[in-house]
């Protein structure tokens, strides 16, 4: 139990003291006057009934406002009591959900620095491996090409080697072209030994020396034609024949041959002696000149494009190893990265859980902490309403005394018209305080009645007062009253009032 709530029942138990002596003995309790009666005025008794009545009026007003406001500030207390009590309930689940957090709050924290480092390292390898990937890539399709661009230089060159090796081939197979034998003193005019060679021709085979072999047909007179050389070298007679056969010598490829020829006509004709002669053989050679340096550089060309293929397939195949290496690594960091960025995200909603759980603690502390604020303004304001009702109530009492201590004067006055205004004031009095609640500042003071005096020693009459002051007064009204609510005796009383 409060001590606002006790101090509630202790005033009750007074009012019901108050109103019981006041009735059983006739008199009113109103607040003493500690240090000097108060002043005595005189009127007439219509005049002081009033002011009583009135006075009595404001008591009972002033009553009813101190009961309302001591209610209030009873509730106001309770309320305030209960939000005191709740705001160190949460205060207190805000300290332990902030001890449970704090650490939570601290590992997510740290969980989710370090899960953001790994995912930053993770994203910078991936842009590191999808950059090495695109180079390679890149580097393979070069090399791609490469091998086909060697590839077309191979069939290229092939097709050139091929070329020359026909073409030496066709030479070394020996080709029958134009001869015709001149006189070397005048190359237009026909040698005297024409008429031995009738075919006019030659045939040509390219040697691999890079010279050519070149073989006259002698068609007749082998028997006079006994000796053919070019430079010096005795060409090679190979008979087909009685009088016919192959004259061969080897030369560098020209365009005619000065050949030396020795004739012995003398079998027919005796007397003729052997002639030594000059004749030009006109043969074109020169069509073989150059296949052999055409094919050995076609070869080279070949041999060349080929390795250059071989060094194209060999890095293209490196290359394409490495771009392989590099997309799996790109794959691979690829899945780290996203392992990351999903550790990442789990350990930022692990941080933002364990940030809301302690901040809705807070939150909780600091509404109950609004809620007790207001409480406690509400408390504040039924204290001073409480201390204001209780001020007009003091008023209304210091009132009333004024007004029952008023002498009543009257032309022709008696002892037994004084008694009975008094007693008709006395009663008023009493039948007033029976509707009248006081709080327990008012009933912890002595009470007293004035005497009603009349301007003539023989016309006074002494009320009846209750012979009680200071806690004695307090303390003997709370039992009554207490005694009063438990037994049911103020119903009854105000039935005999009634």
């Amino acid at each position: 139990m409060t001590s606002h709530v006790k101090n509630t029942l202790v005033t009750t138990a007074a009012i019901a003291g108050a109103l019981a002596a006041t009735t059983l003995f006739n008199t009113t309790t109103v607040k003493a006057d500690t240090t000097s009666s108060a002043p005595v005025t005189t009127t007439t008794s219509a005049t002081k009934d009033t002011a009583i009545a009135s006075a009595q009026a404001k008591v009972n007003s002033a009553s009813a406002a101190v009961v309302s406001a001591q209610a209030a500030y009873g509730s106001a207390s309770t309320a305030a009591s209960d939000a005191a009590a709740k705001t160190a309930a949460a205060s207190a689940s805000a300290a332990a959900t902030s001890a449970a957090t704090s650490s939570a709050v601290a590992n997510a924290q740290a969980a989710a620095d370090s899960a953001a480092t790994a995912k930053s390292t993770a994203d910078a390898n991936l842009a590191k491996a999808q950059s090495n990937a695109a180079a390679t890539s890149r580097a393979k399709s070069m090399t791609s090409a490469a091998v086909v661009s060697a590839q077309s230089a191979v069939a290229s060159a092939s097709a050139k080697a091929s070329d020359a090796d026909s073409a030496v081939a066709f030479a070394e197979a020996g080709q029958t072209v134009t001869a015709n034998l001149m006189k070397s003193s005048d190359p237009t005019q026909a040698s005297a030994a024409q008429q031995y060679f009738a075919t006019k021709t030659a045939i040509v085979k390219l040697l691999p020396s890079g010279q050519v072999q070149i073989t006259i047909p002698l068609t007749s007179g082998l028997e006079y034609l006994t000796e053919v050389s070019y430079n010096g070298v005795d060409a090679t007679f190979t008979k087909t024949g009685d009088h016919s056969a192959n004259i061969t010598f080897t030369a560098d490829p020209a365009t005619s041959y000065t050949l030396a020829m020795t004739m012995d006509i003398r079998s027919v004709m005796p007397l003729m002696p052997i002639m030594h002669e000059t004749a030009l053989l006109d043969v074109d050679t020169t069509i073989f000149n150059g296949l052999l340096a055409a094919k050995s550089a076609a070869d080279a060309a070949l041999t060349s494009a080929q390795a250059a293929l071989s060094t194209a397939e060999t890095n293209a195949a490196t290359v394409a190893q490495v771009a392989s290496n590099a997309a799996s690594a790109a794959t691979a960091a690829a899945t780290v990265a996203s392992d990351a960025a999903v550790v990442a995200t789990s350990a930022a909603t692990n941080l933002t859980s364990a940030q809301a759980a302690n901040s809705t603690a807070q939150a909780a502390l600091t509404s109950a902490q609004a809620v007790q604020s207001a409480a406690d303004a509400v408390l504040v304001t039924a204290k001073a309403n409480l201390d204001s009702a209780n001020a007009a109530l003091t008023s209304a009492q210091a009132e009333l005394k004024s007004a029952q201590n008023i002498v009543v004067v009257t032309p022709s006055s008696s002892a037994a018209s004084s008694a009975s205004s008094a007693a008709t004031a006395t009663s008023n009095v009493a039948s007033s305080a029976s509707t009248t609640t006081v709080t327990s500042a008012v009933v912890a003071t002595p009470a007293t009645t004035k005497k009603a005096t009349s301007s003539t020693p023989a016309s006074s009459t002494t009320a009846k007062t209750l012979p009680q002051t200071g806690n004695e007064n307090q303390s003997a009204l709370v039992a009554l009253g207490l005694a009063i609510l438990t037994l049911g005796i103020y119903p009854m009383m105000k039935r005999k009032h009634a």
